[in-house]
């Protein structure tokens, strides 16, 4: 098992080259870059200073093209600028965003803290709440307190989270003023007291959270519960059973360990999403996390932020993957990865 985790470890640096290539690629090819968007900007104010009559003497000198073709990184082949980023990144730079002129990885840090928050609160009450409930609907199989949650569960699998979220501010914002139209914290957030701040930043997280979890709650519920019912119908669980095994530590000891392994198996992808967040839950709240600063970089051409975003997203996917493998190895001993 050792040697199969240590070859996981080193497929992660020619995976993520294969992953940033293709985006580094995909930059240059698309059009409306950053590039051309600074010639159209100086262009609209050359014609500017010259006033609309003027009519000629508009384009860019080729001196001026080369400077922003320097300024942009496009002077250099393709190839060859990827070597360059590369070599930057293994140094831990990740280059200098265009839009906001700062290093990549501190426009990314100051995100990092509010797409986390969100992240951890989603990914701590899935789990606590959904795999109770989801052992509770197994045991008690067709229930009112299973068809009532049930029904409840697929309304809101069925809602999008943007969808909900958009309701949401209508009516408990807009309409009731309960909580705030959005924001993570309040402008004199920094003035409030210790109480004031916890009570400030669960006030704004509320709905976003009812937003973020409205998906994930029902898969991970039903998931939970197919999976303990399939085992509790297996043989195993009926030998127990006939040997004087109580129901109750034939759920817990026997069924339980084997129904978690399909949980176990998706925990490393959430942590991809702990991090990135829902680009269109952080729009409709205005909240300035790691998703909606990805979206916003593409829309803006900011190609050194994009490609920071997707490297450290991939990143986190890749080791999500060995977690989950290493989860699975621990709740089934049955598994043994050569």
């Amino acid at each position: 098992m050792r040697d199969y985790f240590i070859r996981r470890f080193l497929l992660i640096p020619p995976t993520l080259l294969g992953i940033t290539l293709i985006v580094f690629l995909i930059t240059r090819i698309v059009p409306g870059g950053p590039l051309e968007r600074a010639m159209m900007e100086m262009q609209q104010v050359d014609a500017a200073g010259r006033g609309a009559s003027a009519g000629q003497g508009m384009a860019l000198s080729q001196d001026q093209l080369d400077q922003l073709k320097a300024y942009y990184g496009f002077d250099k082949p393709v190839l060859v600028s990827y070597g360059l980023w590369i070599g930057k990144v293994v140094t831990g730079d990740l280059g200098t965003s265009y839009r906001y002129n700062e290093p990549v990885w501190a426009v990314i840090k100051q995100r990092f803290p509010v797409s986390l928050f969100y992240g951890l609160l989603t990914l701590v009450i899935t789990y606590s709440v959904c795999i109770p409930l989801g052992i509770l609907k197994a045991i008690r199989h067709r229930s009112l307190m299973d068809n009532a949650t049930s029904v409840l569960v697929f309304m809101g699998y069925a809602v999008p989270g943007y969808v909900l979220g958009a309701l949401l501010l209508l009516f408990f914002s807009a309409r009731l003023a309960w909580f705030p139209m959005g924001g993570f914290t309040s402008y004199n957030f920094d003035d409030l007291t210790l109480g004031g701040k916890i009570g400030d930043l669960f006030h704004h997280a509320v709905l976003p959270l009812a937003c973020y979890l409205v998906g994930s709650f029902a898969v991970t519920t039903l998931l939970m519960k197919n999976h303990l019912m399939d085992n509790l119908s297996a043989d195993y669980v009926r030998t127990a059973l006939a040997k004087g095994v109580s129901f109750h530590q034939a759920v817990l000891k026997h069924a339980l360990r084997n129904s978690l392994i399909p949980i176990a198996t998706t925990f490393g992808q959430n942590i991809t999403l702990v991090v990135s967040g829902s680009f269109l839950i952080e729009t409709i709240f205005d909240i300035n996390g790691f998703g909606l600063l990805g979206l916003t970089s593409i829309f803006d051409r900011d190609y050194p932020v994009v490609m920071g975003v997707i490297f450290l997203a991939s990143l986190l996917l890749l080791l999500g993957n060995i977690l989950s493998d290493v989860l699975v190895a621990l709740i089934d001993p049955r598994i043994r990865f050569k």
